[in-house]
């Protein structure tokens, strides 16, 4: 099994990402990540896809997105020609005695704190998902509250032609 990152370029239409995301469940494609947003140009939206699978049904899933009208291209990303980022943001408890350790942490990866409360931190980190992950990972000695993430959102290296 193995991972692909599908970069779609769709007509921004009302609904596009909703029958995008119906592919997947009519054919019983797994979503392992899922974002969109509009490009330089209003008329597009580019959507990056992660899912996983064997060789097989990972081409599957990539004939039967390009078959969508709305779709105008569609690439694969693969991990060395491309960069990859995801956002997330995690709140974590830290009353006054504990709020100089997690602020150290955070420091190591280079996190962004966003909000301070009494009793909570909430911190914003940009990267790839092992480095998400480690983050996560050592702030779990401080009771995390919540989290939030975005998602995998990518793009080719260098001077590709993309639109």
């Amino acid at each position: 099994m193995r991972s692909m990152v599908l970069s779609l370029l769709v007509e921004n239409n009302s609904g596009v990402l909703s029958r995008v995301s119906g592919l997947f469940t009519r054919r019983g494609y797994n979503i392992d990540s899922i974002s969109a947003g509009t490009t330089m140009d209003p008329d597009y939206t580019r959507i990056t896809i992660v899912s996983s699978g064997e060789d097989e049904e990972l081409e599957q899933i990539r004939k039967q997105v390009a078959k969508l009208v709305e779709v105008v291209d569609i690439k694969e990303l693969p991990a060395e020609t491309s960069v990859s980022r995801e956002l997330v943001l995690v709140k974590v408890e830290a009353d006054a005695t504990r709020r100089s350790q997690v602020i150290a942490v955070a420091d190591i990866f280079r996190a962004k704190i966003v909000d301070v409360a009494e009793h909570s931190l909430i911190l914003e980190l940009t990267g790839n998902a092992s480095k998400l992950e480690a983050f996560i990972n050592l702030l779990k000695d401080f009771r995390i509250l919540d989290i939030c993430r975005t998602g995998l959102t990518s793009m080719p290296r260098g001077a590709a032609d993309e639109k």
